[in-house]
């Protein structure tokens, strides 16, 4: 428990140190980069979930980052500006498309899971190439970050920083306490032995739907900020590889544990930049380090605080 705590504290100081000693420097860059992590890193909280948590390898997570961020593009087209409508449309349309491909994709299991949800992302990956008026395959950019009158200014990047870094921390806690309540332990029954939770009079069809409607929540907020971050937003956020990376950040990070998605999340996305710098064939070079973090780090760099 001490260990934990101790990565916590560690990780929360130099995250909040970043943004001054980056200013200092005259290095503005690492405060949009690390800000971007912690999104993604939400939203690698979000699939943790259902993946680490649930047990259940949904390939099709991006869908609510693209969703998310749709919404708030749209609003903005519009003329809606307001951050708090942008957030409450971004979290309520995840969740309501959480709830339809849940519904269908939770009855069945293994690769036939798999194969369902990869189905539904990609017809919403379409629908986006299809939305001429939205700029269809080319995107849209947004034409207003969202305003929450004059509680934080998006359009600084300090302050967008610190709102990352509060709601990445936020998910994080509420994770925590969703997979330690009574519904989590009934969720990891479930994904420990379905029969013998059905024995004991608990059916895992509505608790896995919860949790799959909560994931896509919390990725509709990741997305909402991803839109605000990029100031562009690309019916990519939606592709099956998104969902792939998103997938790979959990697993490199340690499946069911607090701290797994941020550091799958940093580590990933952090060697992929120092790569990306150092040659332009890192793909070749950044496959086979994954592949050895996978077969090295078993229980994934969160083990490593065990």
């Amino acid at each position: 428990m001490r260990k934990p705590l101790i990565f916590w504290g560690l990780l929360v100081v130099a995250l909040v140190a970043l943004p001054p000693l980056a200013a200092k420097l005259g290095q503005p860059f690492y405060i949009d980069l690390v800000r971007r992590i912690m999104i993604l890193a939400i939203a690698a909280v979000s699939l943790n979930l259902i993946l680490g948590y649930g047990g259940l390898v949904s390939f099709g997570h991006a869908a609510y980052l693209g969703v998310g961020a749709y919404a708030v593009g749209i609003l903005g087209f519009y003329g809606i500006s307001n951050g708090w409508v942008h957030l409450l449309v971004a979290v309520a349309v995840s969740a309501l498309v959480a709830a339809a491909i849940g519904a269908v994709s939770i009855r069945t299991s293994g690769i036939y899971f798999i194969m369902i949800t990869l189905a539904f992302t990609q017809m919403l990956y379409y629908l986006g190439i299809s939305l001429a008026e939205f700029g269809g395959d080319d995107g849209m950019r947004l034409k207003a970050k969202s305003q929450f009158a004059g509680l934080v200014d998006l359009r600084d990047p300090v302050q967008f920083y610190y709102l990352a870094l509060g709601v990445m921390l936020l998910f994080v806690y509420l994770t925590y306490r969703i997979v330690n309540s009574r519904f989590g332990m009934v969720l990891q029954a479930s994904k420990s032995n379905e029969a013998r939770s059905r024995a004991i009079g608990f059916s895992p069809y509505p608790y896995r739907l919860a949790a799959f409607v909560i994931a896509g929540a919390m990725c509709g907020v990741a997305g909402a900020l991803y839109a605000n971050h990029t100031n562009y937003i690309t019916p990519g956020l939606m592709s099956w590889h998104q969902s792939g990376e998103l997938m790979f950040m959990v697993i490199l990070g340690g499946m069911a544990t607090a701290a797994g998605p941020v550091l799958g999340t940093f580590a990933l996305l952090l060697i992929e930049e120092v790569l990306k710098g150092w040659t332009q064939y890192w793909q070749v070079v950044l496959g086979p380090l994954l592949v050895l973090s996978v077969i090295f780090f078993k229980r994934g760099l969160a083990g490593l605080l065990q």
